[in-house]
């Protein structure tokens, strides 16, 4: 397991709205807008497999259903069995690493856990918690942020911060945080309407300001070879699991009559692009070839959702901004498995500025 970043971050203190952003946010943006492109994302930097975004989303939303009571008690009993299985008895080891995997816990458990809601919650959970949080924040808004390196535009760090500050749980809307946060993200909003080249400054509580003022660091990455790895275990003990069951072979095309169809949907795109580049021969052509179909789809639906979000906004820059955030979010590997070249990343930020040009002339004229 990683080391768990216990610095500042955005969900530090409750007592209060955020004062600042997670240790692990990315570069000052306000002053490297000039610089060249930074390394790739750093939303898989942890240890085991991650999450593919529909999973994360689906997992995001479980629980909503339920009393904060339910949750609390739900996720004692989901830490307690995590302890078991790690054989430790916190979250931490004695080296400030983790032993529990937080990424398998949904938002609403995580705001309870990092708030100590019920009481039951040690110092050291509450500590993890808040640092998870805000490692989420970092992630939600870093391709938004990426892009705003490309375009020079900072407003769509502004609406990433909003998407996530109102996909929050009751529990934490119902937060003065939460409330003055929101409050400040909408003034961002306005002001980069306004001017969208320059980031604001002077807005109190406000999480993006903080999140840009980060000093340059650099989030380690997991290496490709070990996601690798990871990846070919998963899919092992896909095929192990398969066979118990009497259901066969694990099998990756759709038309086999029989066998067991391997399950892609929780494996994230990092992870399929390793599959799909095969560097080290752990991967058969079989294998590689389906993960390119499904990181090829993924593509396709994000660039139609960004076709459809200018759609609806009226605002044909969208289009060009959309896939430009999905540029923004891949690893090195993700673009070179996808063929999304650098060539592709400039024509993409050439349409979106001669758009926005465009767009520009007419509201003056």
């Amino acid at each position: 397991m990683t080391s768990v970043n216990t610095g500042l971050n955005p969900y530090a203190n409750y007592g209060s709205a955020y004062a600042r952003a997670a240790a692990t946010a990315q570069p000052s943006l306000a002053n490297a807008l000039n610089s060249n492109e930074s390394a790739s994302s750093s939303s898989d930097a942890a240890t085991n497999l991650t999450l593919s975004e529909a999973a994360r989303a689906k997992l995001a939303s479980s629980g909503s259903d339920k009393d904060i009571a339910t949750v609390v008690t739900d996720l004692r009993a989901k830490l307690a069995a995590q302890y078991v299985a790690a054989k430790a008895t916190g979250p931490l080891d004695a080296n400030g690493k983790l032993t529990i995997d937080l990424s398998t816990l949904d938002r609403r458990s995580l705001y309870a856990m990092a708030t100590n809601n019920g009481g039951t919650f040690t110092a050291d959970e509450q500590k993890v918690a808040q640092a998870e949080l805000g490692n989420r924040f970092n992630a939600a808004l870093a391709p938004a942020a990426g892009t705003a390196k490309l375009t020079g535009d900072f407003s769509g760090i502004y609406k990433a911060a909003l998407d996530y500050l109102d996909a929050a749980g009751s529990e934490e809307k119902a937060s003065a945080a939460w409330s003055a946060q929101r409050e400040a993200v909408l003034k961002g909003i306005q002001a980069t309407e306004q001017t969208p080249t320059k980031a604001p400054s002077g807005i109190a509580n406000d999480p993006v300001a903080a999140y840009l003022a980060q000093p340059d660091t650099t989030t380690p990455v997991q290496d490709i070879a070990t996601v690798a790895k990871s990846v070919r275990a998963a899919l092992d003990a896909q095929a192990k699991a398969a066979k118990e069951a009497g259901k066969g072979e694990l099998v990756y095309d759709s038309r086999r009559k029989t066998g067991q169809l391997a399950d892609f949907s929780a494996v994230d795109n990092r992870s399929l692009s390793a599959i799909s580049l095969n560097q080290d021969g752990l991967f058969s052509k079989e294998e590689s070839f389906a993960a390119k179909q499904v990181l090829d789809s993924r593509n396709r639906t994000s660039i139609l959702e960004a076709l459809q979000a200018s759609q609806k906004s009226g605002d044909p820059s969208q289009f060009s901004l959309g896939i430009l955030n999905t540029y923004s979010a891949m690893s090195d590997e993700e673009r070179t498995a996808s063929n999304w070249t650098p060539s592709f990343r400039d024509n993409a930020v050439a349409s979106y500025k001669s758009t926005n040009h465009i767009l520009s002339l007419l509201k003056s004229g």
